[in-house]
């Protein structure tokens, strides 16, 4: 019995481990209601385009949204960390700070809230791309330029990819947004995917 055994034993040692297949890498976005497909299906947003886009393309991510419509910078931080835990992202997105600015909130404690995701997101490996994010005017212009300028400063200082304007070609275009003239509708999607795609696409890898 004991030669027996042996001689399975050896013969299973001779056998090649089977390699586990890799999963292909993920994709996090961090967002509010712009990411959030807010007001549509969500088969319309940006993130789902976004998705069809990849896979006509031959990248194989795999595109996680965490976009809740009305969050805030404090709110992403807070849910950054299970996150980055929970799908180890190769890439974070973040959308976030539209909503601070709408309710006033000082631009600083929208900063460090950034700065600390950004930080939290590149200690994991991840590379960060950040959407900047533009008020109306009448926020006033000492607001607006202390508001606007932290997204192009942060990507200066982390060497984090930047969209400068997420809502540029859509914003101030009726046609391309819902009725209240804040939230693009399905026809602004593929513009919002545009500006993404553009700067993201050059560091993907098949």
């Amino acid at each position: 019995m004991r030669i027996v055994l042996s001689l399975l034993l050896s013969f299973v040692g001779l056998i090649p481990p089977v390699a586990c297949a890799a999963e292909p890498p993920a994709l996090l976005i961090l967002g509010d209601s712009l990411s959030s497909g807010y007001g549509m299906d969500r088969e319309q947003s940006w993130v789902s385009l976004l998705d069809t886009r990849l896979k006509e393309g031959g990248y194989s991510y795999r595109i996680f949204n965490s976009s809740i419509s009305g969050d805030t910078s404090q709110g992403g931080l807070a849910r950054l960390g299970r996150l980055l835990d929970r799908y180890q992202p190769e890439v974070v997105i973040i959308e976030l700070g539209a909503n601070d600015g709408l309710r006033g909130i000082n631009p600083g404690v929208t900063r460090e809230n950034l700065t600390r995701m950004i930080q939290q997101s590149q200690e994991t490996g991840a590379l960060v791309l950040l959407a900047g994010i533009k008020l109306p005017p009448n926020y006033g212009s000492a607001y607006l330029q202390q508001f606007e300028s932290m997204y192009s400063d942060l990507a200066s200082e982390f060497d984090t990819l930047l969209v400068p304007f997420f809502m540029e070609g859509v914003a101030l275009r009726p046609d391309l947004l819902q009725a209240d003239n804040i939230h693009p509708n399905e026809k602004g999607q593929p513009v919002l995917l545009d500006n993404v795609w553009k700067v993201l696409e050059p560091v993907l890898h098949k």
